[in-house]
C-alpha cells in the first residue's frame, strides 16, 4: 500500500507558504519521489497551462538544490513539461501516523523545461533580491546549472520522457505568485 505524504513548501523565514499531499511511489536515504494532484484553479503560465486534475510526478532530493516536477495532463496523460524549484536540499521525515513529510525551503529561482527541448529561468529577480550568504547564492546558481546540464543530456529525472530536440536559448521570464504549487 503506498505511503502518503505531505508536502510543505517554506518561505527563507522557515514559514510554511504552501502545503499539499501526495502518495510515495518510491523513496531511499536520498530521494523521494510521490504522485500529488494539482488542486487549483487553472493557471496559465505562458510556458505551461496547469489545471485541476493534472498530476504531478515529484522528486525530492536531500542532498541536492532542487526539486523536479513531471506535469501531466488530467484528461488524456499528455505530458506537458518538467517544472523545477531551486530550494535548499529536502528534510524528509516520518509523522506519529506512519506518513511521511517533505519540507523545502524555496529560493524562488525556478527552471521549466518543455518536452520539446524549450527551457525558462524563472524569477531571477526575486532570487536576486532574497538575503542570501555567498555559499547559498552560488549551491543555487550551481543547481540550476545542474538542472539544465541533465535536461539537455535526457538524465534523470529527465529521461522519463525522453529526449526532445535541441534545447532552444534559456528565456528569462519573471513569473511572480504563479509558481505551480503556491
Amino acid at each position: 500500500m503506498p505511503e502518503n505524504i505531505t508536502v510543505d513548501k517554506l518561505n527563507l523565514a522557515g514559514e510554511v507558504t504552501v502545503t499539499w499531499t501526495g502518495r510515495v511511489l518510491r523513496r531511499d536515504e536520498r530521494e523521494v519521489v510521490l504522485e500529488a494532484i494539482f488542486t487549483h484553479s487553472a493557471r496559465d503560465l505562458g510556458y505551461v497551462r496547469m489545471g485541476p486534475g493534472d498530476r504531478f510526478v515529484e522528486h525530492y532530493y536531500t542532498d541536492r538544490w532542487y526539486n523536479v516536477f513531471a506535469i501531466y495532463n488530467a484528461g488524456d496523460g499528455v505530458f506537458k513539461g518538467w517544472y523545477c524549484n531551486i530550494t535548499r536540499p529536502a528534510e524528509i521525515s516520518a509523522e506519529a501516523d506512519g506518513s511521511l513529510r517533505v519540507r523545502a525551503v524555496d529560493l524562488a529561482l525556478d527552471y521549466f523545461r518543455q518536452p520539446g527541448g524549450s527551457e525558462f529561468i524563472l524569477d531571477e529577480d526575486e532570487f536576486s533580491a532574497l538575503s542570501l550568504d555567498e555559499v547559498e547564492t552560488g549551491q543555487a546558481r550551481a543547481a540550476l546549472a545542474e538542472l539544465r546540464a541533465l535536461a539537455a543530456a535526457g538524465q534523470a529525472p529527465f529521461e522519463v520522457q525522453g529526449r526532445g530536440p535541441a534545447a532552444a536559448p534559456a528565456r528569462q521570464v519573471s513569473a511572480r505568485g504563479t509558481q505551480a504549487k503556491s
